[in-house]
């Protein structure tokens, strides 16, 4: 594999990075809002679940202080290209910064407990479907 193709894999995994991140944090977001606008799929228990645990395994990863698995992936591929900073493209130049943030890790720890606890309480304020159950044409059950 080429330098570039190791700096394309490592841009591939930023992109997944963003769309986890944009996954979670609109994910809660899109629950709420759905909520109010009788949305069904925010009650789908299969994107519930998935949520719930994605926001569950940063939690816990904070926790122990252990780096997202994608940084590392992505930090790795970068070395193996000869590329030390952040010195590509437009779009990657942009994800990172967005991404990444400057803070002692219990500032971390600490608003990704939040957000997680944020993400629970959603499973209960609105209830997902059982699993198998259709959703349902008629007005929310649970307001």
């Amino acid at each position: 594999m080429q330098n570039h193709h190791y700096l394309y894999a490592a841009d591939a995994i930023l992109i997944l990075h963003v769309l986890f991140v944009a996954f979670v944090v609109l994910g809660l977001a899109a629950i709420f809002i759905g909520r109010a606008k009788c949305w069904p799929w925010v009650r789908n228990p299969w994107f519930r679940m998935i949520h719930l645990l994605g926001i569950g395994y940063v939690v816990i990863q904070s926790w122990f202080g252990i780096m997202c698995p994608l940084t590392v992936w992505e930090k790795a591929l970068r070395a193996k290209a000869g590329a030390v900073v952040y010195t590509g493209d437009f779009i990657e130049h942009w994800l990172s910064k967005l991404l990444f943030f400057e803070a002692p890790l219990w500032v971390f720890a600490t608003v990704y407990t939040l957000f997680g606890a944020a993400v629970l309480g959603s499973w209960f304020w609105v209830r997902p479907r059982a699993f198998g159950a259709a959703p349902s044409a008629e007005r929310d059950p649970n307001p």
